[in-house]
C-alpha cells in the first residue's frame, strides 16, 4: 500500500489521490441492486492524459487491479470496486475540446455530462442525438462504456453510431489512438467499436471524437392511452409497419404512470394500463401526429391527445424521464432489467413480464423504449425481507430468460457489468465467450483493468 501510494503520488497532484476510507467508500459502487462492491485501496481523480498513462504504469508495474469510472450512473455494477483496487475516477476529465460545424464532430474528455455537450453544440445548431434517461448526470465516457442509448434510438440511433475515434490509455499505459474524424474510413478493424461497450475491460477512454448532426425542428409529442398493453404494442408495430420515423417512440404501463405521478404530480392518466408517447421533429411534426393518432385509434386507444406546443411537449418527455425513479420511490429497492427484443415481440415481452410479476407475487412496472423493442422492467422489492429479495431475483432472472426466448438480447444499453455476466455467458455460447476471452487477454493480458466484470 505505501508503494503504491507513493508510486502514485510521484505523478499525481496531491489532491488527485484520495485515501480517506470514508470518502474512497462513497466511490465503490454505481446505482445497481445486487451487485456485489469491494473497498477500493485509493481513488485518483486524473484531469490530464499523461496522469492516467502514469496511474496504470504504476498499476502495472504493482499488478494493481484499476476500475474506471464516470459519473456512478450505472446499472449493471460495471463501475463496482474490487478490494485493494485503483479506482480511476475521470470526472475532473471535463473539457470540450473542439466543436466542428463544418466537419459536424466534437472532441471531448470522459468527464463530460451527455447534457452539457447537447447544449454546447446546441449553441453551434447541431445536434449530440445520444440521450440517456440519466442524461443531466452521466458522463460521455460512461455513456461509451456501456454503448448506451437514450429516448431517441428509434429514430437517430445508440452512442456506438456517434463514436467515431478514441483516444485509449491501455493497461500498459501506451497510448492508443483508434478511428477517424473523417465522414468515411476503413482503414484497418474497427477498434473504436470493439472499445465502445466494452466497459472499461479493454482501456481507459481519455478522448473521444463524437459524431453531431444538424439540429432538427423543436419536437412534438402525442400521447395515447390504451385498457391494454397488447393494444399499445399493436400500435407500436402498426406505427413502424407503416412506415414512420417517429423522434421518440416510448411507453409506460399503469404502474410507471402512477409512481410519477405520485413523486411528481405531473397528472397523467392513471387509469389507463399503457401509456404510448410518440414525438416527431419533422417539418410538419402536427401532420405526422394526426397520421400516427389514427393508428392508434385503430390500435385500440381509448384517448388520443396530441401535444398542442414545445412546452407541454417537454412536459411529456420529462415525465418519462422520470421514469425509473419514480419506480425507485414504490419500493425501498428496485432492480432495473434492460432487455430488447424485435420490436414484433414487444406485446409477447410485456405479457410475459406481467406473468412473472404474478407469479412471484411482486410489483414490477415497466417503461420501454418501444420503437426498439427495448424494455425495461423494474422489479420493486425490500431488501430487507428476505423471500421477497430471492423472489425478486428469481424474477429479475425470468425476464432476462423470456427474453432471450423471444430472440432478444439480455441488454441494450445498460451493460452486462456484474449483474448479467452468467446471462451474457448464456447469449454468447461457449465459442463467444472464448473469443471475448482472447481478445481481453490480447489487451489485457495481466487482467487488470475492471476484473470480475462482463465475464
Amino acid at each position: 500500500m505505501d508503494d503504491l501510494l507513493e508510486q502514485l503520488r510521484a505523478g499525481l497532484p496531491a489532491e488527485a489521490v484520495l485515501t480517506d476510507p470514508d470518502v474512497t467508500a462513497s466511490y465503490a459502487h454505481d446505482m445497481a441492486s445486487f451487485c456485489e462492491a469491494g473497498a477500493p485501496a485509493v481513488v485518483v481523480l486524473p484531469r490530464t492524459v499523461e496522469q492516467v498513462q502514469h496511474v496504470m504504469r504504476t498499476a502495472t508495474a504493482l499488478r494493481v487491479p484499476v476500475v474506471p469510472q464516470g459519473a456512478r450512473t450505472g446499472l449493471s455494477g460495471a463501475a463496482n470496486a474490487t478490494d485493494g483496487c485503483i479506482v480511476l475516477s475521470l470526472v475532473k476529465m471535463d473539457r470540450i475540446l473542439e466543436i466542428s460545424p463544418v466537419d459536424r464532430v466534437a472532441v471531448v474528455e470522459p468527464g463530460v455530462v451527455n447534457a452539457v455537450l447537447s447544449r454546447a453544440v446546441d449553441e453551434h445548431g447541431l445536434y449530440y442525438p445520444p440521450d440517456p434517461s440519466s442524461w443531466e448526470m452521466c458522463t460521455i465516457g460512461g455513456n461509451i462504456g456501456t454503448a448506451s442509448g437514450g429516448l431517441c434510438c428509434v429514430k437517430y440511433g445508440v452512442t456506438a453510431e456517434y463514436v467515431l475515434g478514441l483516444d485509449v490509455v491501455l493497461a500498459d499505459g501506451r497510448l492508443l489512438t483508434t478511428g477517424r474524424r473523417t465522414a468515411k474510413g476503413v482503414a484497418g478493424y474497427d477498434l473504436t467499436r470493439l472499445f465502445t461497450g466494452s466497459e472499461g475491460s479493454l482501456g481507459i477512454v481519455v478522448k473521444a471524437v463524437l459524431a453531431l448532426k444538424p439540429r432538427p425542428p423543436r419536437q412534438l409529442v402525442l400521447a395515447a392511452e390504451f385498457a391494454d398493453a397488447a393494444s399499445a404494442c399493436d400500435a407500436v408495430c402498426r406505427i413502424m409497419e407503416s412506415g414512420h420515423t417517429p423522434s421518440l417512440l416510448e411507453l409506460m404501463d399503469r404502474t410507471t404512470v402512477q409512481a410519477v405521478n405520485r413523486m411528481a404530480n405531473m397528472g397523467l392518466p392513471e387509469t389507463t394500463e399503457a401509456l404510448l408517447l410518440a414525438a416527431f421533429d419533422t417539418p410538419d411534426p402536427a401532420a405526422d401526429l394526426a397520421a400516427v393518432g389514427a393508428l392508434c385509434t385503430a390500435a385500440g386507444a381509448t384517448d388520443v391527445v396530441p401535444a398542442e406546443d414545445a412546452a407541454e411537449s417537454e412536459m411529456l418527455l420529462q415525465a418519462r424521464r422520470m421514469s425509473l425513479t419514480a419506480l425507485e420511490t414504490v419500493k425501498p429497492a428496485t432492480m432495473i432489467d434492460d432487455v430488447c427484443v424485435p420490436r414484433s415481440k414487444l406485446g409477447a415481452m410485456l405479457a410475459g413480464t406481467a406473468e412473472i410479476a404474478g407469479k412471484y407475487d411482486l410489483t414490477i412496472g415497466v417503461c420501454a423504449h418501444a420503437g426498439d423493442g427495448n424494455t425495461h422492467p423494474v422489479v420493486c422489492f425490500d431488501p430487507a425481507d428476505a423471500d421477497e429479495s430471492r423472489r425478486a431475483r428469481e424474477s429479475f432472472d425470468a425476464i432476462m430468460e423470456l427474453g432471450l426466448a423471444l430472440g432478444g438480447t439480455i441488454t441494450g444499453e445498460h451493460g452486462v457489468g456484474v449483474l448479467k455476466k452468467e446471462w451474457l455467458a448464456r447469449e454468447l455460447g461457449e465459442t463467444g465467450v472464448e473469443l471475448h476471452r482472447g481478445i481481453k487477454q490480447a489487451f489485457d493480458p495481466l487482467g487488470l483493468l475492471n476484473p470480475g466484470k462482463v465475464f
